[in-house]
């Protein structure tokens, strides 16, 4: 079976000479000798990773389920370098794939029990996708919303007749007086008391309908809910099974079984994830690893937190806790801090290689006051991930987001990468730096960091008053169809479905967004959005849901954008607002990486 891929398969080799700055990287402490070790995700691996995502959406059988996939470029002993690609678990049941890394020894002295568990899971799964596209969910929150329309115009019709007849008692009570006056007020109090009555009556014919809805919903959560403590028992057994046949290799030729290096036990799926495979494979081939890049590919994760075509590092629970065995073996590898600049490529979208993009420096500048002059920049700083200072004083600074880099350090150990963590190591006084406002991962443009809590209290107020005036430049997978206009719908992020915000006309927050067609561009159309919220993810759903533009930002995945593409084509252009020490108007701008 061929698994190592001529490197020519996946990437021209002149970008492979010209490309290799690293993103991130994989590291862990040898258990030996306590040396960090470390193996870089590089411009160059994620090149390989995006023609690999080309090929998986070619072919409908990878986007059937949710997985990571990953390459590991290698080295042979004569020097030449090859590719290895693997998935994690099992591709469409399979664990053996012509072209694919094998799993890791072990899986065949369990095969008869992991046959007929996986058998009872697909069950079960589609025993829970059928409960969740219940048809009373649907009609609960249609008449939901039908009767809350209805209590809506009663309510706005009992204020208005209660307002009338404050007015009437008020003209009676100066034109009438004693038997006359007492049977006009009996009369508008009987008024209010059958107002009254009307409404108790819709709020029980609300409950008469909505309650057998409502326990037959909660019937199937339960239900669903006592089925996913089911595949959560069967699958921790099977894998307990798995885990002490399992068996590591590392650079250093030492094995060992997946039970003697987590003795604590390890969350499902550890061993099958993409990583493991691929270092196992090239530390028992005699392959020297260069640089891998994990991503994932197909539906959404579950819970959200995976969006096809993004990269992700190794996961905490499963990959991050073998990181230092595996690696062993390998000579230690220091960073570069800082990377000179490199002039940008073509985007994607107009014919360029995937994942070759950088970001120039910023062109724009600062506008202050009501002179009217644009001031030159201060001076650039450029990090593993080109991360452009674009103004900066003794009170806050403003850095060019690249799309990719967090904001702000995330939970998880494979989530600390950030702007403000590396303004951190970078700056002197790093460590009081606060984010004043945030930009998804996927975003990229200005953001606005303070040195001082008293600027970040200032600036935050500015943002909760929306005294900042924000613009955006997106470019849009289609073509719409109409030159301008505002978009109002109410966003809610539904905790089941984390990071996803949706509109929800009965949890949601309001949000407003204008939009203006700045040009038409084969089938794409270039947009520029101006937020007067904000609301998480509140210009990707005001672009992709049909009650707004319908049509998804470019490379929005999470939203449903399906093209492949090196990132999301959302930019925070422009950034003006009053300088809380200066008293004066600062008008940043940055300009657009695509």
């Amino acid at each position: 079976m061929v698994v190592l891929h001529a490197l020519s398969d996946f990437i021209d080799c002149d970008f492979a000479i010209a490309n290799s700055s690293c993103s991130y990287w994989y590291e862990g402490r040898c258990p030996q000798s306590g040396v960090r070790l470390k193996l870089p995700r590089t411009s160059m691996s994620e090149a390989i990773a995006h023609r690999l995502m080309q090929h998986l959406s070619n072919n409908d059988c990878y986007s059937r389920e949710g997985k990571m996939y990953g390459i590991l470029l290698v080295e042979l002993p004569n020097g030449e370098q090859r590719v290895l690609k693997a998935f994690s678990g099992l591709l469409n049941s399979c664990s053996v794939v012509e072209g694919w890394v094998p799993p890791i020894p072990g899986r065949d002295e369990v095969a008869f029990e992991e046959s007929r568990t996986l058998a009872e899971l697909d069950a079960i799964k589609q025993e829970i996708i059928t409960l969740k596209q219940l048809t009373e969910r649907q009609q609960y929150e249609i008449l939901f919303n039908d009767f809350e329309q209805q209590l809506q115009a009663m309510s706005d019709r009992h204020r208005y007749c209660k307002h009338q007849r404050q007015e009437k008692r008020q003209q009676i009570c100066n034109t009438l007086s004693s038997e006359a006056l007492t049977i006009a007020l009996e009369q508008l109090d009987e008024e209010s008391r059958q107002q009254g009555i009307e409404r108790r009556q819709l709020k029980r014919q609300q409950n008469a309908v909505l309650q057998p809805l409502q326990q037959v919903i909660a019937a199937t959560d339960a239900r669903i809910s006592e089925l996913k403590q089911r595949r959560k028992a069967l699958s921790g057994q099977l894998q307990a099974q798995m885990h002490a046949s399992y068996s590591l290799t590392n650079f250093s030729g030492r094995s060992q079984s997946l039970q003697e290096l987590m003795p604590g036990g390890s969350p499902t799926g550890t061993g099958d994830c993409c990583a493991p495979k691929l270092l196992h494979y090239a530390a028992t081939h005699n392959l020297k690893p260069l640089a891998m890049a994990e991503f994932w590919w197909g539906e959404s994760s579950v819970n959200q937190d995976k969006i096809p075509g993004e990269f992700y590092g190794a996961c905490a629970e499963r990959c991050q806790p073998l990181m230092g065995f595996l690696l062993s073996g390998l000579k230690p590898l220091l960073p570069a801090r800082e990377k000179s600049f490199s002039p940008p490529l073509t985007p994607p979208w107009q014919g360029g290689e995937p994942g070759t993009g950088y970001f120039p420096p910023l062109q724009g500048g600062i506008k202050g006051g009501k002179s009217g002059v644009w001031a030159s920049l201060p001076r650039c700083v450029y990090t593993e991930v080109t991360l452009p200072i674009i103004y900066e004083d003794e009170w806050l600074i403003a850095v060019n987001k690249p799309a990719g880099l967090l904001s702000v350090p995330g939970r998880y150990r494979d989530r600390q990468d950030s702007v403000l963590s590396r303004l951190r190591h970078l700056l002197p006084d790093g460590m009081a730096l606060i984010s004043v406002h945030r930009l998804d991962r996927e975003t990229s443009g200005i953001l606005l960091l303070a040195r001082d809590r008293q600027t970040h209290r200032q600036l935050s107020q500015q943002f909760q008053l929306r005294q900042v005036h924000k613009v955006y430049e997106a470019i849009l997978s289609g073509v719409l169809t109409i030159e301008q206009g505002k978009i109002e719908l109410p966003l809610w992020g539904d905790p089941e479905n984390r990071p996803e915000q949706k509109v929800d006309w009965q949890h949601g927050k309001p949000s407003l967004t204008h939009f203006q067609v700045i040009a038409r561009e084969g089938d794409y159309t270039r947009v520029e959005f101006t937020p007067l919220t904000g609301r998480t993810h509140q210009l990707r759903v005001h672009a992709a849901d049909a009650r707004g533009l319908g049509i998804t930002i470019l490379g929005d995945r999470l939203y449903g954008c399906r093209a492949v593409t090196s990132r999301l084509h959302l930019h925070a252009r422009e950034l003006r607002f009053k300088h809380p020490q200066l008293e004066k108007t600062l008008h940043l701008q940055a300009i657009l990486p695509f």
